[in-house]
């Protein structure tokens, strides 16, 4: 029997409707590749194959996900199964129930299989922030995968996984999906459920697909999205098949080109590749459009006070009392409040939390929260004029390569600035993709780069489709490498 960890869901299931295979031989190949490339890699905090073993037993093929087993994020509820965020005030947690993102999954046939590495509450840019284990890139091991979805990410590269869920944040789905060679899409606000997903900054964080193609990124889409009462934010909307623009080419679409995403310090060899990539946009019939996202200067401040505000008051239930670590002895009720999240948050994550509770405090909200408010409605207005006049954006994904393990630890401003490009798309609701476009050579090793299309709220469809007749062109290569080969 082929290698079936190299096939893509839509080939997964041709075999299974044909009788090649099944869908416990999917599971048991995947599993044969962890135990062999895990070790090397460590996406996975843990997996429960007995379980998996026998819902692929059962699984219905005829459904549009039947029998694709899916990894998930550490920070996604799967009924009976971990869910830590990757942090010690977690550890031995339990979920009791399933994310309407799994229960979806499920209906749609799929199989939630392991739980996948990530920086702690998806604090991070590198999966360094775990407090369990690092990430390391399947194309270089001594470099990060990229974050906080960085498991979700490694994991399909390394061909540890068929697909997976991730969540973004300012950029965790599509910047670890660059650094890591697959795809990556971060839906609107309010496309996917959040019920279930721990919150991270409510008013930005969206659960997505990443996988080896376009294609594979849709079929997941296409299950997991839709209303959900228990999330008021999921938005009411026609069922809509996110694959019906995919096979199109880019004859007449109008790409837009930021000046703002092409800057000072910027990677020269990530430019020449996503300046390539946009030329052959051109060469395909795009009409390339210069646009002007005035605002994105501010978008890493505005991030920065917004999602630590949000964190702060959502981070505040973990107090010990109701589950997960708790102090031993604590002389009263305060010292066992400060010493059980002393000892159960990492450094990142009390660095946000005490930046969120700061510009939250009398005195400072004005200043600080209320004009960051202020700011991210213009920086809203900016892609809503820019998709006046373009059916998408065009830009990096990340201005640097995949950094060396280590290497920007102690540096947290030039940390957040690996999500420059990213960070815009959650502060205005929008949809956005990365797609590989090619490889860098450094030493002995090839790194891959990621090229990013954004699309207005909504338009996951035609942006799919955009980057779909890209993908067939310019990412075949990257897309058909086992990096650990």
């Amino acid at each position: 029997m082929a290698d079936l960890t190299a096939l893509s869901i839509s080939e997964l299931q041709a075999g299974f409707r044909k009788g090649d295979f099944t869908p416990v031989d999917a599971v048991k190949g995947l599993e044969a590749r962890i135990a062999a490339a895990d070790p090397q890699i460590g996406a996975y905090l843990s997996r429960d194959l007995e379980s998996a073993l026998a819902a692929a037993a059962k699984a219905d093929t005829s459904l549009p996900l039947g029998g694709v087993p899916i990894g998930i994020k550490d920070a996604i509820n799967v009924l009976g199964e971990p869910c830590t965020c990757a942090s010690k005030i977690l550890a031995g947690f339990k979920s009791p129930y399933d994310a309407t993102a799994i229960s979806k999954l499920r209906a749609a046939g799929a199989i939630p299989f392991g739980r996948l590495n990530m920086d702690e509450f998806a604090m991070g840019s590198s999966t360094e922030n775990s407090a369990f284990q690092k990430t390391r890139n399947p194309w270089d091991t001594s470099r990060i995968p990229g974050g906080s979805s960085g498991g979700s990410a490694a994991s399909v590269a390394a061909r540890e996984a068929f697909a997976t869920l991730g969540s973004d944040t300012g950029g965790s789905i599509r910047q670890p999906a660059s650094l890591c060679g697959v795809v990556g899409l971060k839906p609107s606000y309010g496309r996917v459920s959040r019920y279930g997903l721990v919150a991270f900054a409510s008013s930005l964080d969206q659960i997505g697909p990443i996988a080896r193609s376009t294609r594979d990124c849709a079929l997941v889409l296409n299950a997991i999205a839709g209303r959900d009462p228990r999330d008021s934010t999921s938005l009411d909307l026609p069922p809509e098949d996110f694959t019906s623009q995919l096979g199109r080419d880019l004859k007449g679409a109008r790409l837009g080109v930021p000046r703002e995403y092409f800057v000072d310090g910027m990677d020269k060899r990530v430019r020449e590749r996503v300046e390539a990539a946009i030329k052959l946009c051109e060469g395909l019939g795009a009409e390339i459009v210069d646009v002007s996202l005035p605002h994105t200067e501010y978008a890493v401040g505005v991030y920065y006070i917004i999602a630590t505000a949000e964190a702060s008051a959502n981070l505040a239930r973990f107090d010990g009392v109701r589950y997960g670590h708790r102090a031993k002895n604590p002389r009263d009720l305060l010292d066992h409040y400060m010493r059980t999240r002393e000892e159960g948050f990492g450094s990142e994550v009390k660095r946000r939390i005490i930046l969120g509770t700061y510009v939250l405090s009398s005195g400072y909200y004005d200043a600080y929260y209320l004009r960051a408010q202020k700011v991210r409605t213009l920086v809203r207005r900016d892609f809503t004029e820019a998709f006046e006049k373009v059916d998408a954006i065009v830009c990096p994904t990340s201005p640097d390569l995949a950094f060396k393990i280590g290497e920007r630890v102690d540096d947290p401003l030039r940390m957040y600035l690996a999500d420059i490009f990213t960070i815009a798309t959650n502060l205005a609701g929008i949809c956005g993709i990365s797609v590989p476009c090619g490889f860098v050579e450094e030493g002995d090793k090839r790194l891959p780069v990621g090229l990013q299309f954004l699309g207005k709220a909504l338009d996951e469809s035609r942006l799919l489709g955009i980057a779909d007749a890209f993908e067939k062109a310019g990412a075949g290569e990257v897309l058909g490498t086992d990096p650990l080969a």
